[in-house]
């Protein structure tokens, strides 16, 4: 994911939510002040929902007893062996494996409602890191192997930022951009973005950045941040060699030069970066099941391969897939059955994936989903949650709202058209929980972006985000396999297909479950409105619930009255 938590619950929930996440102390003050709303669910942090076995729960039990965690584990497994940019030979070799996995699910023609096919996307000039190191040299020491990888899956290799041009050289360091001078390397704790043409005009013939964000550090106490490289990517014809290393190994070089400068030695990095680039087509796999009575209208899943991390997006990834698996051996035994719109999975490169898609098919995309970072384990201090769509709690956030430390999108009021896709997918993540007997914590949070799910919403297509985080691990050398929970990949996956199935398979005995959920929300929105006498959020939140209403009558009664039409 191209981005980077918090609701309410009662108050035991809450502090033990609290507890176990780590989360930063002023977020853990403010939602401990927030008093509990009356009937809140303590698996969710957010607005309750009714409970009953219609709607998405019609679904969620068979897709959860279907999904198969330790194949889901194996293909992260597989994915996590490479680092994925765009059209790269690791990219590819994913697509592959996708495409054979889906024809042995059935989407081979045999039975022509399902279909696997390439889609292309485009022609990028693709990037392939071979290998990379960094060689520490003082006068009068041994040289010393900073970082260095020489195979796809080596940890270090994030320490070549996608994009990064191929170089062999050995420059004197420079700490601060005020002492460059031509020729030198400047270390810095400083993103690259923001030191790049500054140190190139001083005569930089290289960056080395130790910068993270504020996100990543380790609350456990343990500090395994300091050995994290940070994961970036460089706008492509970046001429300036650029590599990223870990807070402790610019304390390395921090010391070395301290030490040299006491004696007026030398200090140096040796810099290696092996690269390739080729023109190659960018594709995505798509597959499809032809819905039943409506094959023209879509509901669209959408996961990308292109980022080198285990839980972004070898977790979304492979939980998807495996999700497609259950559902259509589930079709095949007919203990679910043939969905009524046609059901398209998508797997590429973020955003482009879902804007060519979008592009060029014939079918009316009715909602988008996007599964983005859905394993992380309990040891990244993640949590699942549910992204909405533009709504008005993005407009002000009240409790139980609260924005994760991606931060808020920019939303302005004309943009908010109502539609109960985050009801719908509310209702699922609850029946999941249920499953697991009330144990799986999930949270919501107002509309911030940065996956696939913005570009449908540009286009007037109701869309979620199902991901979890704060994740300390999130773009960097630290997503690796030690951190994913194959159990919460199966959780996740069955919450985000309940919902695809739900807006695909709509009855009308499953509107009464929404519409009271719906009610639930707007009780819980307009009692935090009054709370700050801001009548006017109460009545945006009044409108919503209002529009909702419409739209999911529309939905699950199958009336004359079409669902809004997308953007063009």
């Amino acid at each position: 994911m191209n981005r980077p938590f918090f609701r309410l619950a009662p108050c035991a929930a809450l502090a033990a939510l609290v507890a176990c996440t780590g989360i930063e102390p002023e977020l853990r003050t403010l939602i401990e002040k927030t008093n509990p709303q009356a009937g809140v669910q303590d698996f969710h942090l957010g607005p309750p929902v009714e409970i009953a076995d219609s709607g998405t729960a019609r679904f969620a039990r068979i897709l959860h007893e279907g999904f198969r965690p330790h194949r889901a584990l194996e293909l992260v497994s597989f994915i996590d062996r490479y680092y994925r940019a765009p059209a790269n030979d690791g990219y590819e070799e994913v697509l592959a494996r996708l495409d054979k996995e889906l024809r042995e699910i059935g989407f081979d023609g045999a039975d022509e409602r399902l279909q696997v096919e390439f889609l292309p996307a485009g022609e990028v000039n693709a990037w392939t890191p071979l290998s990379g190191k960094m060689v520490l040299r003082v006068d009068g020491e041994e040289p010393r192997t900073l970082h260095s990888f020489a195979k796809a899956e080596d940890v270090d290799r994030v320490m070549l930022p996608v994009n990064a041009p191929a170089c062999a050289l050995k420059a004197d360091v420079a700490l601060r951009l005020a002492d460059v001078k031509q020729g030198m390397v400047l270390v810095t704790n400083v993103d690259v973005g923001q030191v790049i043409m500054r140190a190139k005009n001083c005569g930089a013939v290289a960056i080395v950045s130790a910068s993270l964000q504020t996100f990543n550090e380790d609350t456990t106490g343990a500090r395994r941040h300091l050995e994290a490289i940070q994961f970036t990517t460089l706008d492509p014809g970046t001429a300036l060699p650029v590599f990223q290393i870990s807070a402790r190994t610019k304390e390395a070089i921090d010391d070395a030069v301290e030490r040299a400068q006491q004696r007026g030695a030398r200090v140096q990095l040796e810099l290696e970066a092996n690269v390739r680039f080729d023109k190659r087509p960018l594709r995505t796999v798509m597959a499809k099941i032809r819905g039943d009575k409506r094959p023209g209208e879509a509901v669209v899943a959408v996961s990308h391969v292109q980022e080198p991390g285990a839980c972004d997006n070898a977790s979304g990834v492979a939980g998807l897939l495996e999700g497609a698996r259950a559902l259509v051996e589930a079709l095949h035994a007919k203990s679910i059955p043939w969905p009524d719109r046609t059901l398209v999975f998508l797997w590429g490169d973020e955003f482009r994936q879902t804007d060519s898609w979008l592009a060029s098919t014939d079918l009316k995309p009715v909602i988008g989903i996007s599964s983005d970072m859905t394993g992380q384990s309990k040891e990244t201090n993640a949590i699942a949650l549910l992204e909405r769509n533009y709504d008005p709690g993005a407009l002000r956030v009240l409790g139980p709202d609260f924005h994760t430390p991606w931060g808020a999108g920019q939303v302005d009021a004309s943009q908010i058209v109502p539609n109960g896709l985050a009801v719908i997918a509310r209702c699922a993540m609850a029946d999941v929980s249920l499953l697991e007997g009330g144990t799986w914590k999930t949270a919501e949070h107002p509309w911030e972006g940065g996956s696939d799910h913005d570009i449908f919403i540009r286009r007037g297509i109701p869309a979620v985000l199902f991901w979890h985080f704060t994740d300390f691990t999130y773009h960097t050398s630290l997503d690796r396999m030690q951190y994913v929970d194959a159990e919460e990949m199966r959780r996740t996956s069955s919450a985000l297909l309940s919902t695809a199935l739900a807006v695909a398979s709509p009855l009308p005995t499953d509107l009464d479950r929404y519409l009271r959920s719906n009610e639930r929300d707007f009780q819980l929105r307009s009692k935090k409105a009054e709370e700050v006498q801001d009548i006017e959020l109460f009545e945006r939140w009044e409108s919503w619930r209002d529009g909702t209403r419409e739209w999911l009558i529309s939905l699950c009664r199958g009336t004359e009255e079409k669902l809004p039409k997308p953007k063009k």
